[in-house]
Order: C-alpha cells, then structure tokens, then sequence
C-alpha cells in the first residue's frame, strides 16, 4: 500500500498541504518546470487531465483542444465589455489553492494582472472542458469553485455532448445550487453585468 493510500486510509501521519507561495517558490527554484502540467488543489501537486476519453491523459487530447481555441474565439466579444479571457491559466482561489482552468473570464484587462494571478474577485466564470476529466471536474472543480464563490461554472462536457452551467455557490456546502444542462441547438448566455451579457450557442462550442 502506497504512503497516499494509507494516509486516506487513516493509517499514517497528516499530509502537510504546500501552500501558493512555496508552490510559486518551487517554479522559482526550478523544482517545478515553469509552464508544467500541474496545478495546486488543497495543497497537493496535481497532473491535470487534459486528454481525450480513451486517450494519454498526460498531453492535450485534439477534441478537448478544439474546444477550447473554439470557446476563446467565442467570447473574444467580451474584451469590448471590460472583461478577457484567460486560457488555461492559473487563479489564486485560496492559501492552499491555485487551479488553472481551462478557460476564465476575468474583469478587467489583462495588463492589471502582471504581479498577481486573478482571485476570486476579479472571477466571473470558468470553465473546464471535460472528456476523460469528467468525475473530477464534476467533483473536486466543483467544490473548490463553488467553495471560493466563484458565481458562474461551465463544464463543457464531451462525454455527453452538453454544457452544464453551475449557479449560485453555496460556499459552505461546496456545491452549487442550481445545474442547468444545455445541448446543441440551444444557447447560453453569460451574464457580464447590468446590461451586458454574450451569448454563446452549444452546437458552436461543441467539435463535430
């Protein structure tokens, strides 16, 4: 039994969790490759999932890579509303906390986060493109989104063919209070304030 699977188990000391800034110390050290395929969720270092379903989780996956030049296409409008798009890049969400999303709306423009990744404040949605990452995007992205009151969540499921739009966090509970479930044919629009919100049709999102 491996250190990881007895400390689940309950039969070996606490995991001690890295925190962001000796995370960020270690990219600085050369520890960790900067740019690596690795981000930070409750103090572990994590290999993301970027594959297709049946393929190397370990390189990007093409229909899971379509899916996300196509989402930057997509919501290139939103530069006109005072907010950009970041792709596959990290958000400061707590201590212990620094996903990479594959797609984040963030307010402002990019040239207010050269010293800092964005935080939960600066957050209006993200978004995971799901193939062979499904269960965990469902579930950990979930509650660690949710938890950091993060209001809009997309997961872009290839599986399924559907986009599942999370609303309204319940931070406490680490969930999400309302799922909505679209599919080709339809549309979502994501709200960017009073007035202002862009609209982004299924079937465009979605590879054939």
């Amino acid at each position: 039994m491996s250190i990881v699977e007895q400390t689940v188990a309950g039969r070996s000391g606490y995991v001690v969790p890295l925190t962001v800034e000796q995370y960020h110390q270690m990219i600085a050290q050369g520890i960790l490759a900067e740019g690596d395929s690795i981000e930070l969720i409750d103090g572990i270092l994590i290999r993301k999932d970027r594959g297709d379903k049946g393929g190397n989780a370990m390189s990007h996956g093409p229909r899971h890579g379509s899916t996300v030049v196509s989402l930057q296409e997509i919501l290139a409008p939103l530069l006109s509303m005072g907010s950009h798009v970041r792709i596959q890049l990290p958000v400061t969400l707590a201590n212990i906390q620094e996903p990479e999303p594959d797609v984040a709306v963030i307010r402002g423009k990019r040239q207010e986060f050269t010293k800092r990744h964005p935080g939960p404040a600066d957050i209006v949605a993200l978004i995971e493109v799901a193939d062979s990452s499904l269960t965990f995007d469902r579930t950990t992205k979930q509650r660690l989104y949710s938890s950091a009151a993060i209001p809009v969540y997309w997961i872009v499921n290839l599986v399924d063919n559907q986009i599942e739009v999370y609303e309204n966090p319940r931070s406490a509970e680490g969930s999400y209070a309302r799922r909505t479930d679209y599919r080709a044919g339809q549309s979502v629009k994501l709200a960017m304030g009073p007035g202002a919100q862009v609209e982004v049709a299924v079937a465009d999102v979605l590879p054939a």
